[in-house]
């Protein structure tokens, strides 16, 4: 394990060496809520974050239009579908529970069905009829059955463990399929029966106390993550691998993450204020952490149950730190000397990463302001049409699609304040500052198009066959509204739009599923689920040529499905 040597914020480029906050916007162009267009007349969300039931055994779907009968297996989502227990409310989107949801796709027909994930903090509340287990956002009170100063007392209590309420993504290890959030746990299930099964905990593998819920996939079958780890010598961000499964792993009936190490430890450039990380940049030969300033205070989250917080309040966006991209060599598991900087952004996922003639390009969703992630509390998505809406929306950042580029090659040879991105109509620049330090500034990876649709997020490429390789397109959702109201194809050469947009819809991210023997990077189909808050239980998932962007056939189920977050196809069934 690698141990390497923390930073402060880095030199930028720039002349005098201090940057007004006006010429940081000159220089960059607008801030993404600047850009975007304002909204006005937005009608309510409540019904996407509304509670619902499940569904737990298969209910034919009706289908309209044409299901291409080669796709064969399980579109698989996860999200919150939960969000009170008896008088006990949440206060954040991310706490309600998780909800799995599976449309097993069949000759043409497909069914739908979901259940709530049996966690420990499910049962646990379910078994009280409140909330006993403290959440992102919220914070479990004391009981109130005890007695005046038992209750005062408990409120100085840190919490034993973290919860288990894994409701962010499907995510698969060593062949087996497990739900994940961002704590140190995660809950194996049958992607069939939707069945939960045993809890893993991370800290039983690897010395990690979390991990995310966006690993990557290697083409030999191993997975790589990104954890951390604290303690008395510091703040560290950890690679993790888990190896591919064995060939004698097809019966085994019990989760096995055996095998799995930490290839890298990075230490936090301040141990007390590390940065928050949803995922991590992948190309064929390394791993890129971006370590952005969006600050995790960690003596506050040590008090935070005296201080009667949650842990959303912990998080604070602080731009006057730069953002700082470690360069880490996958098969190795060394960082690079050189520190490549760039100004202040904020970035929840990456579209695709790949190397090219000595650079390593990365595309990413950004934005220029990190306090979205604290915004998203139940009563701002519940907020009525009009006024109300729009002010909460236009006070939003949209993420937009950007590229950066690092040059592998520096050296003590490499000129000072010289751009050394040389990659054929690329706008991104790289210029070595000083030895050791390399600043980057982006590319628009976009048009004006986009900004009509308001910025988008939950990008998805052809996954299987361009991941950490050159690539052409990625699908994503627009973002007109709060939640998405739009879906969107990418062409990263021309930077030209196709979009699938109806007023009144709420599609979830696109989840691109190649044809069979296909031979082209976007021959296939993008499956999504429709919300459709204006009509009770007419749910639908989607199926849209992926070449075209054109509508195939819809598949509709006559049950409420909340807005969710991630999800994956199971060729598995």
């Amino acid at each position: 394990m690698a141990l390497t040597g923390g930073h402060t914020q880095c030199s930028r480029y720039m002349e005098p060496a201090a940057m007004s906050k006006k010429t940081e916007i000159q220089r960059h162009g607008l801030s993404s809520r600047q850009r975007c267009p304002q909204a006005s007349g937005l009608e309510g969300l409540a019904p996407l974050v509304t509670s619902v039931e499940e569904t737990p055994d298969p209910i034919p779907a009706t289908i309209s239009g044409t299901i291409p009968k080669w796709i064969n297996g399980s579109f698989l989502r996860n999200g919150p579908g939960k969000f009170e227990f008896g008088e006990d409310k949440y206060t954040h989107w991310f706490d309600g529970m998780a909800m799995m949801h599976r449309f097993h796709i069949c000759e043409g027909n497909v069914t739908y069905s979901s259940r709530f994930l049996r966690s420990d903090s499910y049962c646990f509340n379910s078994e009280k009829n409140r909330i006993v287990i403290s959440e992102f956002g919220t914070l479990a009170m004391p009981d109130p059955c005890k007695n005046l100063f038992a209750r005062f007392f408990s409120r100085f209590q840190i919490p034993k463990e973290a919860t288990d309420n894994a409701s962010v993504n499907f995510v698969k290890y060593k062949g087996d399929y497990y739900v994940s959030t961002e704590t140190n746990y995660m809950r194996r299930v049958d992607p069939q029966s939707l069945e939960t099964k045993e809890k893993v905990d991370w800290g039983q593998y690897v010395a990690v106390n979390a991990a995310t819920a966006h690993p990557h996939y290697d083409r030999d079958g191993a997975t790589y993550n990104m954890g951390n780890s604290f303690g008395k010598s510091g703040f560290f961000y950890n690679i993790i691998r888990v190896p591919p499964p064995e060939k004698d792993r097809a019966n085994e009936d019990s989760a096995d993450l055996s095998g799995a190490e930490v290839l890298c430890s990075i230490r936090a450039a301040e141990p007390r204020k590390p940065s928050y990380y949803h995922s991590f940049v992948m190309s064929e030969n390394y791993i890129v952490f971006v370590e952005q300033p969006i600050k995790l205070n960690i003596l506050k989250f040590m008090l935070y149950r005296i201080q009667g917080k949650s842990f959303h309040k912990m998080m604070s966006w602080e731009p006057q730190y730069d953002t700082i991209f470690h360069l880490v060599n996958k098969h190795t598991g060394k960082e690079s000397k050189v520190k490549y900087c760039a100004s202040p952004m904020f970035t929840l996922h990456q579209i695709n990463a790949f190397e090219e003639n000595g650079f390593l390009v990365m595309d990413m969703c950004c934005g220029d302001d990190g306090e979205v992630i604290g915004d998203f509390t139940l009563e701002n998505l519940r907020r009525e049409s009009g006024e109300e809406i729009d002010k909460f929306y236009n006070s939003l950042c949209r993420n937009l699609p950007r590229r950066y580029v690092l040059p592998l090659n520096v050296d003590e040879q490499t000129p000072l304040d010289q751009n050394l991105v040389t990659l054929h109509h690329c706008k991104a620049t790289a210029k070595k500052t000083k030895p050791g330090e390399v600043y980057m500034t982006h590319e628009e990876l976009h048009n004006d198009e986009l900004l009509q649709y308001g910025g988008l997020e939950f990008p998805h490429i052809n996954y299987d066959g361009y991941n950490a390789r050159p690539y052409r397109y990625f699908y994503a959702c627009g973002f007109g509204h709060v939640f998405s109201d739009s879906l969107l194809k990418m062409d990263v050469h021309t930077k030209e739009l196709k979009v699938w947009r109806y007023p009144g819809l709420y599609p979830s991210e696109p989840v691109f599923v190649a044809s069979p023997d296909a031979t082209d990077e976007d021959d296939g189909v993008v499956l999504s689920v429709i919300i459709t808050p204006r009509k009770e239980n007419s749910t639908f998932l989607l199926v849209l040529d992926a070449r075209t962007f054109t509508e195939l056939g819809r598949a509709e189920v006559h049950v409420n499905i909340p807005y969710g977050t991630h999800g994956v196809f199971n060729t598995m069934g």
